[in-house]
């Protein structure tokens, strides 16, 4: 074992004992980007080459700074993408959220679909369709302006369409000619505040992360959005194909919608931290987000269904829905 393997080893139990998540891979990862190497080629750097800045990013992470804000970049899918301070780090469970919308766009049939990604941050969403979709006209926008810094410089290049402004008052010019909407809003319930993980309660900007008491605020106005916008041709087909029966009952795919009832709590665990006003509804893929925990003594780990990834079949007893598949009455 060379040196910085060694040393490797020593961070990660460091990282461990901080409560860091994944410890040993970033570890790696810190360590492949201090040295400028990949982390399958950490056992080729030379005893004499090790560099002691490693331990400073090592007590970066261990004071729960994101690792992609030590590092500049945040890997997602097939992208490689710039973010720090000011923009939401995308987690991987959106990954799950893309490869859903992915296969909806692809079993529409159109030609040239056209999408527009609400609240799109880094940018993650919208470039991934836009490489996995070649053909597809995808539409973005950012109400932050440091976030739209950091959106600018990874879709520079790219076909992405990138607009500064509100979500929920986005692309008037294209109402009713959307094939799909797609979003990653923030639904954190401002009670849920001490909940959160540091490394997204610290570091990712609150607008990316909460909204409104009960964590809903955007997503309606999201909803509103995805209505007007919606293709009228796509909602006239599936309401004559009876797909639009009623609130909570199906997408625009056809797909039954998740949620209509609360998910009891586990047998073996406490009562719920609240009475999630999501009604433990989440789309087609769930995802643990920015790691909302329930610490208090007596409450279960909170895993409410407030994951890292709002869109299409979301669909809470408050009948809030955000994205591509809403329901058009």
């Amino acid at each position: 074992m060379n040196v910085l393997l060694a040393e490797v080893a020593q961070a990660a139990q460091r990282l461990a004992d901080a409560g860091v998540p994944s410890p040993r891979f970033d570890a790696e990862e810190l360590a492949a980007y201090v040295h400028g190497v990949k982390r399958g080629e950490l056992h080729s750097v030379a005893d004499s080459e090790f560099d002691a800045r490693y331990w400073e990013a090592v007590a970066r992470r261990e004071a729960r700074e994101p690792l992609q804000h030590i590092t500049g970049r945040a890997f997602f899918r097939y992208l490689e993408l710039q973010v720090g301070p000011g923009v939401f780090v995308p987690r991987p469970e959106t990954e799950s959220v893309v490869g859903w919308a992915i296969d909806a766009v692809r079993a529409m049939d159109v030609a040239e679909p056209l999408i527009v990604d609400l609240c799109t941050g880094s940018g993650a969403i919208a470039l991934a369709l836009a490489q996995e979709v070649p053909r597809s006209r995808v539409h973005a926008v950012e109400l932050s302006e440091k976030a739209l810094e950091w959106a600018r410089k990874n879709i520079e290049g790219s076909k992405v369409q990138l607009e500064h402004g509100d979500a929920l008052a986005a692309f008037p010019e294209l109402n009713g000619q959307v094939d799909l909407v797609i979003s990653n809003p923030p639904y954190i319930p401002l009670t849920e505040w001490e909940y959160v993980q540091p490394e997204a309660r610290d570091h990712d900007p609150e607008l990316a992360l909460f909204s409104g008491e009960d964590g809903l605020d955007t997503i309606r106005g999201i909803e509103r959005t995805a209505h007007r916008a919606a293709a009228a041709g796509r909602r006239r087909r599936d309401r004559a194909r009876g797909l639009a029966g009623g609130p909570g009952s199906v997408d625009l795919q056809g797909g039954r919608r998740l949620g209509r009832r609360r998910r009891p709590p586990r047998p073996e665990q406490p009562a719920p931290l609240h009475d999630c006003p999501q009604g433990d509804a989440m789309m087609s893929v769930a995802g643990a987000g920015p790691g909302v925990r329930g610490s208090s003594p007596g409450r279960r780990q909170h895993d409410c269904p407030q994951g890292d990834a709002m869109m299409a079949r979301v669909n809470c007893t408050h009948g809030a829905a955000a994205a591509h598949s809403l329901e058009v009455s």
